[in-house]
Parts: structure tokens; sequence; C-alpha cells
């Protein structure tokens, strides 16, 4: 499917207008500065200059310079035109082992409504139950049933998968249609975020898709042979988060107003969900759309790089940063800061993965860690800061996030999520293998050119 739309894009051109856009952090710190207070909401709405001290102070006790990471968090709010949200529950969610469980029961918890926005949506099963015939009896049992998908990543969905869906009242949107919309072929939907009552929201990096019901082979059940996983297809591995709290509405209203945009049929209300505090992480939601220039996560990213001041651990499923980026990594490692990325060492996307590869020098130089997993393909988006800061999304580490594609990402503060996301990414480097200098020797002429050619086409990977 990204093959598809580097070509079109190639071919029309479109890349050419696009532009990656500057940070003037001077100018962001004098919007802060001149700002009203930091705001943080509740579940009876914004809480008074004094609480919100208190709830933010605990966080900051937490980071290395309580200082710097105010400073970050007076950035953000600048940045991403959304308050935190206090009081929610945070669950980290590995793979398609662990999230989809958790989207089923999400879904069959549904009593009033169901938002799903998915870049591909495929007729997955869990626990002996089909997608389809989980929102089909959710539908017909009176839930409002609502559906965005992308034109593009979806492409390959039969026919007949929405046609039974929409028969049992299933209501659905096509984002950006080919046909009807050739000239933004670019311009793609690449959100997964799944809604339940405004009680429920999981959000990430894993897509609806058949990809995710391969589960590694475990050695003692496969009499320690390799072989591959039941599904056929590599072992995909990914992060969700499961997220309860007065947070979720946001997400509802993001997911509403793409549904606007995209001609959905006139939304009737739901009602007002009583919000309940359901634990104490603090949470801000960002969405991004270039289509309105709101590059929200972009900025949110590289400004908490650039304020890092212990760590920074990081996924990546598409390595191909932006010139910002990779000068503010390698500012961050060669100031002491422990930076530490974790890529794919096999890919969907050869090109991507061969500009990855290209800027290996530059970061060993600065003093970044690197590891590859090669035991089935990373496509995981995370990142944690200073061990308190920490981000889950849609959004890749690349260019075509930044230019064209709609994302959405959550930004958790305080150390009980940095702590899950720190054991996930330190499993996933235990599963991979260390990129040092000889490794980059052993590579040929040929792998190097390769990269050096795909960069010329980095803002479409």
């Amino acid at each position: 499917m990204r093959s598809l739309a580097l070509l079109a894009a190639a071919v029309a051109g479109l890349s050419a207008c696009a532009q990656i856009p500057t940070v003037n952090e001077r100018q962001l710190l004098q919007e802060a500065s001149s700002s009203q207070q930091i705001r943080v909401y509740g579940t009876r709405g914004p809480l008074s200059a004094r609480q919100a001290r208190r709830v933010l102070a605990r966080v900051s006790a937490q980071a290395p310079d309580a200082d710097v990471f105010d400073r970050q968090l007076a950035l953000e709010q600048v940045i991403s035109e959304s308050p935190l949200y206090a009081g929610n529950s945070v669950r980290v969610l590995q793979d398609g082992k662990q999230t989809f469980p958790a989207m089923f029961a999400a879904m069959e918890g549904a009593r009033r409504f169901l938002y799903l926005e998915y870049y591909t949506l495929q007729d997955v099963q869990s626990g002996g139950r089909k997608l389809s015939e989980v929102l089909a009896a959710r539908a017909r049992s009176g839930v409002r049933v609502r559906v965005i998908y992308d034109a593009v990543g979806s492409l390959g969905t039969p026919a007949a998968f929405f046609a039974g869906l929409r028969a049992a009242g299933v209501e659905f949107v096509e984002y950006n249609p080919i046909k009807k919309a050739p000239l933004a072929i670019n311009d793609r939907d690449h959100r997964k975020i799944l809604i339940a009552d405004d009680q429920v929201a999981i959000v990430g990096g894993v897509n609806l898709s058949t990809t995710y019901e391969s589960v590694p082979p475990i050695a003692h059940e496969l009499g320690g042979d390799k072989q591959q996983p039941p599904s056929g297809h590599p072992v995909w591995h990914d992060v969700d988060l499961e997220v309860r709290g007065p947070v979720v509405p946001v997400l509802s209203r993001l997911f509403q107003q793409h549904w606007h945009e995209q001609k959905g049929t006139p939304l009737r209300l739901d009602g007002v969900v009583k919000d309940s505090v359901q634990g104490k992480e603090i949470v801000r939601v960002i969405g991004s759309s270039p289509a309105r220039l709101a590059t929200r996560y972009y900025v949110s990213v590289l400004t908490a790089i650039r304020s890092a001041q212990s760590s920074i651990w990081m996924t990546a499923a598409y390595f191909v940063p932006t010139r910002e980026e990779l000068r503010a990594l390698r500012a961050a490692a060669r100031r002491g800061v422990d930076v530490r990325i974790l890529l794919p060492s096999h890919s969907d996307i050869g090109a991507a993965l061969a500009v990855q590869r290209s800027y290996y020098p530059q970061l060993l130089a600065a003093g970044v860690k690197i590891y590859e997993r090669s035991d089935g393909i990373v496509h995981s988006k995370s990142m944690v800061v200073d061990e308190v800061w920490s981000l889950v999304g849609s959004s890749n580490f690349d260019q075509r996030s930044v230019l064209f594609n709609d994302e959405v990402d959550v930004v958790v503060l305080g150390k009980p999520t940095a702590d899950q996301l720190r054991k996930t990414i330190l499993a996933d480097i235990r599963h991979g293998k260390r990129i040092d200098w000889q490794t980059l020797r052993q590579q040929g002429t040929l792998q190097r050119m390769r990269g050096w050619f795909w960069r010329l086409w980095q803002r479409l990977l």
C-alpha cells in the first residue's frame, strides 16, 4: 500500500511543495512564558491553579530537572493547543497478542456507541471471534457503530466485508477515496483509535490487520525447530495504550471531526457520559493534521528531545528523520543523555530500511546506541524521555507522518507508564543486536549507495 502511494506521489510530483516546518524554539518559549498557567483538566473540568500545581508538582519531582520539565510542559501546551487531563489509568499493550483481546473486550462491552478509525481495516479475529461478527452483533443490539478507514491502507479489504456490516447497521466513512480524490493520494488517515462509550480508548500503532494475528513460535512447543508462526507471516511487534478516564472524550472529538470533514452522515448526539477518576496518570492527546498545518507531534517530539536531561529511549518502525530531529538526537547524546533507538532489521518497506541504515554513521559518531531486532518486524512508535515523559501513537519517526498523514499520539506524564514502556523497550533490545562500527564495515558499497539513493525520496517513504 505504501508502495502504491509512493509511486503515485512520485508521478504526480506532489512532494514538490511539501515543506518540513521550521521549529523556532525561542519564539515558542516567548509564547509559553507569556501564556497562562499550564491547563490541567479533571472529571469536573479545569482544575484550579492550586490544584494544577499540586498535580504537576508530583510529576516534576520525578524528573531529573524540574525546571526543564516544566518548560517542556509549557512548550507542549503552546504546540498542542490541548490541555492535560488528570485522573486516567493507562495500560501498555504489546503486539496483537495483548492488543486484540483488549480491543475485542472493549467492543463487546460497548452499550451506547463505538468509534473505530484505522489506516488498515481487515476482518481480524481474537478468541475465536471475527471483527465482523462483533461489530454486527453490537450494531444489531442498538449500539451505534461508526468506522473510518483509509482508502489506501484498506485497499485490499473485500467489498463483502463492508457490505455485510452495512446490512447490520454499521456506518462507514472511507477517508479520501482514490477515485473521488486522486490528487489527495498522499494525504492519508494513519490514525489507529478505538473508543467505546467514552469510557475506554485504545490508541497506538496496531492496525486492525491480520499481520498482527501472528504470534512468536514457542521453542518447547515447536520442538526447538525454527518454524513460521501459525499465521504464516512474520511476527509484527507493536505497542498500544489502553486509556480510561477523563481524556477519552478528547479522542472522540478527534474522530467526530474527521467524520464531519469526510462527509459522514450526521452524527446523533450520544449524550454526555459522566467522567470518573480511573487512575493517577496525566495524559495529553495530540492530533496532527498537515491539512490544517497542525504538525503538533513533530514539534512536541523535537522539543522533548532537545529538553532531555538523562535519557531518550525510543522505537521506530520507519526511521527517516528530518534534519532537525537528527541534529537533536546527536546533540542529546553528545551532552551525555542516554539515547537508545530500537529499529527493525527487516521491514515491509525496503527503501525505508536503506535510508534508516544510511544515518547510522552520524548517530554512532555522536554516541547514540542503536539496536536492530530481527525476529519479526518492528512497527512500534514509542518514546520515553527522562523516565517520566512517554509518547505512544500512530506517528512514525519519518517525514511522511509530518508532511502528509493525519495522526494521533498520546503523551503520558509520570513514572508508572514510563516504567511500563521502558520494560517493553528493554525486552525488545534484548531480542535485538547492537549496531557498532564493525557492523557498518560489513555493509557493502551497494547497500550504502542504495541508502543514499533513497534519501533523495525520503519525504515519500
